[in-house]
């Protein structure tokens, strides 16, 4: 991870913070006004039972004498405020719970995003590139021999011998041709040995034992 996307991470991580202690701080007013509202209602109640709409004077239009009527009008009016009050509170907190579920589903996009994008590129970094394919392969090699001199090993398989490559190769006369021209010239031979491409110098040449090269050479069936 880049430290361009660690700040980012932080700051949004403290973004969230925020957020969530703004809604729990909305949820807290909430309970405050319900309580106010419920303690209002107990006003009410206290007043012979009346509630918002009961008339507060009598059959002959006389104010009520069996209730408070500075309590009730007051706890009347306290209750329509706050009810408003929660309304906007609600509101605020659908507001802020809407924007925390966007922010998060916003971060889990960017996280699945990063998460292949690292994926794609250990990937990418892991696979080394395709390795030629081979025409022959060494199957026996003579000690103090040119091949062995060079370096050439048992199981080696032959991506190319000087001119000869796994495009041009037809059989081993190619190969021998080549051997029987390059004598006391070097040539470059590519090999992979154990899932890896080496590169050698072999230079054909008259030794004690039999032919320019002592190794024996079996082409590969494709």
């Amino acid at each position: 991870m880049s430290a361009e996307d660690a700040r980012h991470r932080a700051e949004s991580s403290e973004a969230r913070a925020a957020a969530v202690s703004g809604i729990q701080e909305l949820m807290r007013r909430k309970e405050e006004i319900e309580a106010q509202i419920k303690a209002n209602y107990d006003v009410l109640e206290s007043q012979k039972g009346i509630g918002m709409n009961e008339p507060l004077v009598d059959c002959e239009g006389y104010p009520r004498a069996d209730v408070d009527l500075y309590q009730v009008r007051t706890a009347r009016h306290n209750i329509i405020c706050l009810q408003t009050d929660h309304k906007a509170v609600m509101k605020q907190v659908e507001e802020a719970l809407h924007q925390l579920h966007a922010r998060d589903k916003e971060k889990q996009a960017r996280d699945v995003a990063e998460a292949q994008e690292e994926a794609r590129s250990r990937s990418l970094g892991s696979n080394s590139p395709a390795l030629p394919q081979a025409f022959a392969k060494v199957n026996s090699i003579s000690p103090g021999s040119p091949a062995s001199i060079a370096g050439l090993q048992v199981d080696d398989e032959i991506v190319e011998f000087g001119s000869v490559n796994t495009q041009n190769f037809q059989s081993l006369q190619n190969v021998g041709s080549v051997v029987q021209h390059s004598e006391g010239k070097p040539l470059n031979v590519t090999v992979i040995r154990r899932g890896e491409k080496q590169q050698l110098r072999l230079t054909p040449m008259r030794w004690a034992g039999k032919g320019l090269l002592g190794c024996n050479i079996i082409p590969l069936q494709r």
